[in-house]
């Protein structure tokens, strides 16, 4: 007998027909890789979601409905919902740490109204409009405007007149914690914002909030599901290390499962090149946020969403130009230059670009590796299509792999046994690589099969009879980033 049956039994001497089914010959072509995004994000204290548990979310108000409609975690939905596609997006709710201080602001208003007028006041980008009566008292207009706040159940913050400060408000996160300083606020961003004749505003920038969850207790809860993308909206240098190091751990050779980390942080260009210079992970993205209106939790979310879309369909392609829709861009005098954003590119920061029309677009998706492990500039990792390729790579050829050679006996080449039989030896897998090699190369993955091939080493382990050992060397496609012309005119 020379076919390796799964199912009939050799032992067999009742007569009749037997047919079974072997699936390890349907896989023809490179497997669909699926991805998961999951969206970290402070709760509302009284909401009624679960918390620490991760859970699918299909809208922006499912996410309200669970969490709080002004929670950070249903902003971060918002924003990632607004940039399309069709992944499946999970969130993880997250508590207001036990040792945690809220961040609070204000609102002054002072002057005599002489002309009615709209204030339009913006809170992390979402704009608050108010009208301004000539001859109102500064205190009954802050009063219009905490309302009108508080009326807005997504706004970051509620607001509380300040009776020992008249024509005050005090504005107070919703929720506890450092990420709180972050919101924005500031008056008159749009082209057609004014202020009403006679009537000065001036804002109390967001500070005083302390605290973070504890990064090893949300990382305890992400579980054993492989999140192929994360939204973060707490990547300080002590959280980032314990989460990186649970990166690593996945991204070995023992769990295979790849995950990258998108995140967003606001500060100077000083803050920001430090912080970036402060990591060194290749499974950590973090876009520069500078001086938009926007919240960097939406930023990440919004990066987040829009990499995974464009990785998901194609690892290898660049993100450059695509659209993070809802961001709000830096007021013109506020955005950052060439010579700047090229700082932060060397520096471990990803960069957005304003288009003429003020849409914000993805300028270059680095990642934050930068050194090997004796501190020497290392590009190998530069940007987030490095590991997303690579990811893809190891996933096609495990699938290949275990698809076709689930249960295959294995020989030295040369040994002469039946075609039926379920043997392989060290030859037929690799015409296997070589041929997902070309597969791969044919999806504009990889380049170079010549090279590879002749690279390509498989063999069998001489202490351990049932194991191969193969040394692949892929060369992946790279990115469209910089066309470079000298023009020698004659005149």
């Amino acid at each position: 007998m020379t076919v390796s049956f799964n199912q009939i039994p050799s032992a067999l001497r009742l007569p009749l027909c037997y047919v079974e089914f072997d699936n390890s010959g349907a896989l023809t072509a490179t497997p669909v890789m699926e991805w998961r995004v999951l969206i970290l994000g402070a709760a509302e204290p009284d909401c009624q979601g679960p918390l620490m548990t991760p859970t699918l979310v299909t809208s922006a108000d499912q996410a309200a409905r669970l969490w709080g409609q002004g929670s950070m975690i249903a902003s971060m939905f918002r924003a990632a919902k607004r940039q399309g596609g069709l992944l499946e997006t999970w969130g993880l709710a997250v508590p207001d740490p036990e040792a945690a201080i809220a961040a609070t602001g204000g609102v002054t208003v002072s002057g005599a109204c002489s002309r009615a007028g709209l204030i339009s006041l913006y809170i992390g980008g979402e704009r608050v409009r108010v009208v301004a009566q000539p001859g109102e008292e500064p205190a009954t207009i802050v009063g219009r405007l905490a309302q009108a706040i508080n009326a807005n159940g997504e706004l970051p913050v509620r607001a509380q007149v300040r009776a020992d400060m008249p024509g005050s408000i005090l504005l107070t996160c919703r929720w506890k914690g450092a990420t709180g300083n972050d919101i924005d606020l500031r008056v008159n961003y749009a082209s057609d914002d004014e202020l009403p004749r006679g009537l000065m505003v001036a804002c109390e920038a967001m500070s005083g909030g302390a605290g973070a969850p504890e990064m090893a207790e949300v990382i305890a809860a992400l579980g054993d599901t492989w999140w192929k993308a994360l939204a973060s909206p707490w990547l300080a240098k002590a959280e980032r290390d314990l989460l990186e190091e649970g990166l690593d751990t996945q991204f070995g050779p023992l769990r295979q499962q790849e995950c990258q980390v998108f995140g967003s942080f606001r500060g100077t260009l000083a803050e920001a090149s430090a912080f970036g210079n402060a990591g060194n992970s290749e499974l950590v993205s973090v876009m520069a946020l500078g001086a938009s209106p926007s919240s960097p939790w939406d930023m990440a979310a919004a990066y987040a969403l829009t990499a995974a879309t464009s990785l998901a369909d194609d690892p290898a392609r660049p993100l450059q130009t695509l659209e993070l829709t809802g961001i709000k861009a830096p007021a013109r005098e506020d955005r950052w230059n060439m010579e700047e954003r090229n700082i932060l590119l060397f520096d471990g920061r990803a960069t957005y670009m304003v288009a003429s029309d003020d849409t914000v677009q993805i300028e270059r998706e680095v990642t934050m590796y930068q050194k090997n492990t004796w501190g020497m500039d290392d590009p190998s990792y530069l940007d987030v299509q490095t590991p997303a390729t690579l990811g893809y790579w190891r996933y096609a050829v495990r699938s290949r792999i275990t698809q076709k050679f689930p249960r295959c006996k294995l020989a030295d080449d040369g040994t002469r046994y039946g075609a039926g039989q379920a043997v392989v030896t060290p030859s037929v897998i690799r015409a296997e690589l070589v041929a997902l090699h070309a597969e791969l190369e044919e999806k504009g993955l990889l380049e170079n099969a010549e090279a590879f091939k002749a690279g390509l080493v498989v063999e069998r382990n001489k202490d351990d009879r049932n194991r191969l050992d193969v040394v692949a060397t892929p060369d992946l496609v790279n990115q469209f980033r910089i066309f470079a012309m000298q023009t020698r005119f004659i005149l």
